[in-house]
């Protein structure tokens, strides 16, 4: 007996029906689940609001796993329905991702925002500018996002420490931030949004890193205390680039929109030509490992 998949595009479709053991079924939220939903294992959500998710959930009485289609499970995590296995979908974005980190470090540095004003203008203002080389990056999360973003600055000639949950070789442990962030120019946070990491960016956070450095959020919004951090953009004493905002979306008169010292993005970091392709080839190799009899290996534990 197939395991059957409900998949929310047809571009989902051909990877998982040329899986061994695996039938994939295209559904939409917002209209009637089709008739294989009775017998439905595996569920990979699409685009939806919480007051549909409940519904069709509650019409998969045979569910026993969820593969989601992003690396973040947040809005997932105390929702589901006891024995209903989650995977996310880690490795997908964490190239595109990092790119995003690099492009806006080398915007800021070599200032060309200011250079883009300067040819509207028709202004030739030639001076010399900042650099990404020997630069110190602090990375806060040590999994795929993080190892992919070290991987691209170190050829850029930057000097990046590692931070994650708990110390190992050649990773720092959280604990150890306070005395970490007075020597670096650089913040990247690449974590998961968690009870832990909710607020980490706080008041004391900020405050320990060194003037002109440069925090930068690839992570979720919430991580970072919003009204903490306009405060030291609109001091100059910081920098920041943000593709993740608290709120989300950012509302149309929120000061962020105006505050000095500041680079955002509308949560589109991860998101590049290919990355559907990349989402559903994670996705394919999780469910069929699921089908085979074995555990995904981006199964979300507690808070993972």
């Amino acid at each position: 007996m197939p395991v059957t998949v409900l998949v929310p595009d047809e571009d989902g479709l051909l990877p998982l029906r040329e899986l061994a053991g695996v039938r994939a079924v295209h559904y939409s939220w917002r209209e009637p689940l089709p008739p294989e939903a009775a017998v439905a294992e595996v569920l990979v959500p699409g685009a939806h609001r919480p007051e549909e998710r409940d519904a069709v959930l509650a019409a998969l009485p045979n569910l026993k796993l969820i593969q989601l289609l992003s690396a973040g499970a947040e809005h997932w995590i105390g929702t589901l329905p006891d024995g209903v296995l989650l995977s996310t979908c880690r490795g997908a974005h964490g190239g595109s991702t990092a790119e995003w980190v690099v492009a806006v470090l080398l915007s800021i540095y070599r200032e060309l925002p200011g250079f883009a004003a300067g040819q509207a203008a028709h202004g030739w203002n030639q001076h010399t500018t900042d650099t990404l080389q020997d630069k110190r990056v602090l990375v806060v999360g040590a999994g795929d996002l993080g190892q992919q973003l070290k991987r691209r600055l170190v050829p850029f000639d930057a000097r990046v420490t590692m931070v994650g949950v708990s110390g190992r070789d050649g990773v720092h442990a959280v604990d150890e931030l306070p005395e970490l962030l007075p020597t670096h120019d650089v913040v990247a946070l690449m974590v998961p949004l968690t009870s832990r990491t909710r607020g980490m960016v706080d008041v004391k956070f900020l405050a320990a890193m060194p003037d002109g450095a440069v925090l930068v959020n690839a992570a979720r919004g919430p991580v970072v205390d919003t009204d903490a951090l306009l405060a030291e953009l609109n001091s100059g004493r910081l920098r920041a680039a943000l593709d993740v905002t608290d709120p989300e979306p950012l509302p149309a008169d929120h000061p962020l929109w105006t505050a000095p010292n500041v680079v955002l993005t509308p949560h589109v970091a991860g998101w590049a030509t290919g990355s559907k392709r990349r989402s559903y080839a994670v996705v394919a190799a999780e469910i069929a490992r699921y089908a085979g009899g074995e555990l995904p290996q981006n199964l979300v534990h507690g808070e993972y």
